[in-house]
């Protein structure tokens, strides 16, 4: 069993993956109303990657017989004046999600939960990935998301992204 502790700051981390989970489906919701397809469908495979992100802390709470409290989850609001602006957000929100992990890990080592602490280790690997990966589209969209030809051209190669359930499942 998990201390209090540990149990509580995992449920608030399933809160933050899930209310994750809603942002980006907001965003993939705003950029199909402007028509930007792949965007769109980068947005959403994101939501189902945050998904599947709280519910692997869902079952590691269970699996060590602790207890679920489920929080509200916030409504989403972004700035939608442009693709670079809502990918901005993006990296901002996933700097703080890194943060949250950060907090986690730092709590688990004061603990001494080192199984939690292991555990934990997949979520922060990830983030080093989902970082870059935004930041690789940032570069794109300041470098050329201002003329049309090359928007289409990054719109189509965000269309290519496709869905695998999380790695470390």
């Amino acid at each position: 069993m998990i201390s209090d502790k540990i149990r509580d700051i995992l449920n608030e981390q399933i809160n933050k993956e899930f209310y994750s989970a809603y942002l980006y489906l907001s965003m993939s919701a705003y950029f199909s109303e402007i028509g930007l397809y792949g965007f769109s469908n980068w947005a959403r495979i994101q939501s189902k990657e945050e998904i599947d992100h709280g519910m692997v802390l869902f079952e590691y709470i269970l699996g060590r017989n602790s207890q679920i409290h489920l929080a509200q989850i916030t409504t989403p609001s972004f700035d939608m004046s442009s693709p670079l602006a809502v990918f901005e957000q993006i990296y901002k929100h996933e700097r703080s999600i890194t943060a949250a992990l950060d907090s986690v890990a730092i709590t688990t080592e004061g603990e001494c939960d080192l199984a939690t602490r292991n555990f934990i280790d997949n979520y922060l690997k990830e983030q080093i990935e989902e970082e870059a990966s935004v930041s690789k589209i940032i570069a794109k969209l300041k470098a050329f998301g201002a003329e049309k030809s090359a928007l289409y051209l990054i719109d189509k190669e965000l269309q290519e992204r496709e869905y695998s359930q999380t790695s470390f499942l």
